[in-house]
């Protein structure tokens, strides 16, 4: 009886847990499918801005880290590195001299002003007496930001020669075949000739054309330029070519239907088209453009950063050799910064262009 009653018990209590346990289960695959359904927030690391900042950071800390080890390979370098001026400069050094470029730059400029204002004083006190007014320019030497200020006009003239005569040649070239056949071996020719075979040449003429004893422009300036346009006009020229004759025949096709002037078919047609192959070109030309202008100042003794270069070489103080150093550091920066002003204008002209 008594084994009876406890099997009914124990019946029981088991009927009664098994549905607990199944609805404990129940309400646990519930629970799991409800997390699921719910998207979880994202973390700091997750977030959209965390994404987009990594690879912008990257960008600029593996070229920040590539600088910073050259820096630091250079500086462990330079001091077992033996000239006839003493050890190669390091960074230190030469940042120094910079330094003391541009205070040299200040001092001139302040006894500059100082010069004129003497002048000034000096003519006011002659309009004073009745006596002749004599005026006198300022006869110190170039500072380092003068020669870089020379240079970059007379880039940016020859640059400006150059884009003018290869430009228009270049679309000729490339709309006809027979212009192109005529040409192209005259520049196959002369695009290799070197500026320092070129500058005897333009230096003759030049002296020989500016016989005025007072120019506009000086002959030392003009010789450079045009020694610049000489050696720069081929990129131009050869891009300009290959733009204008890979442009769709079907366009040329369509002007002819719409009987478009040749200046509409140009400025509507050839030159958009073209615009990617010149603006690449001009890109080649003005940085072909700054390296030989450089070596034609250092030969020629021109005013500019080649003749800095030079003079310092000449020099030989225990300065020479860090203030070389710094002015090929500011050569390549401004060479750099040049062609990035070129590709901003050329991808400013790229958006607004339409055929």
């Amino acid at each position: 009886m008594a084994t009876a009653i406890l099997k009914n018990i124990e019946d029981s209590t088991a009927a009664t847990s098994e549905p607990n346990s199944a609805k404990s289960i129940a309400a646990e695959a519930e629970a799991s499918s409800s997390d699921a359904a719910e998207p979880s927030k994202p973390s700091f690391l997750q977030s959209k801005f965390v994404e987009e900042l990594g690879p912008r950071m990257k960008a600029f800390l593996v070229p920040v880290f590539g600088i910073l080890a050259f820096l630091a390979l250079w500086a462990a370098l330079a001091p077992t590195v033996d000239t006839s001026l003493g050890n190669l400069p390091g960074p230190v050094q030469v940042g120094e001299q910079g330094v003391a470029l541009y205070q040299e730059w200040s001092a001139t400029q302040a006894d500059k002003a100082a010069f004129y204002e003497a002048q000034e004083a000096r003519n006011a006190a002659a309009i004073a007496a009745g006596t002749p007014v004599q005026e006198f320019e300022y006869a110190g030497a170039p500072t380092f930001l003068d020669q870089i200020w020379t240079s970059l006009k007379t880039v940016a003239l020859g640059f400006f020669l150059a884009t003018l005569f290869a430009v228009p040649i270049g679309l000729i070239c490339g709309l006809s075949k027979t212009v192109n056949a005529a040409i192209n071996p005259l520049v196959q020719i002369m695009k290799p000739v070197s500026p320092l075979a070129w500058l005897p040449i333009v230096t003759m003429v030049i002296s020989a054309t500016i016989t005025s004893p007072d120019p506009t422009l000086p002959k030392a300036f003009v010789i450079s330029a045009i020694v610049v346009m000489l050696c720069s006009l081929w990129p131009t020229l050869i891009n300009t070519t290959v733009g204008a004759a890979s442009i769709d025949r079907d366009l040329l096709n369509v002007g002819r239907v719409l009987r478009l002037g040749w200046f509409a078919k140009l400025t509507r047609l050839i030159l958009p088209s073209a615009l990617p192959y010149i603006f690449t070109g001009m890109r080649l030309s003005l940085g072909v453009g700054w390296m030989v202008l450089i070596a034609a100042e250092m030969l020629a003794q021109n005013p500019g950063l080649g003749k800095f270069v030079w003079d310092e070489f000449q020099n030989g103080s225990s300065q020479s050799l860090a203030r070389i150093m710094f002015a090929v550091i500011v050569i390549g920066l401004i060479g750099f910064m040049l062609d990035r002003i070129m590709m901003y204008l050329q991808t400013l002209v790229a958006k607004n262009r339409t055929i």
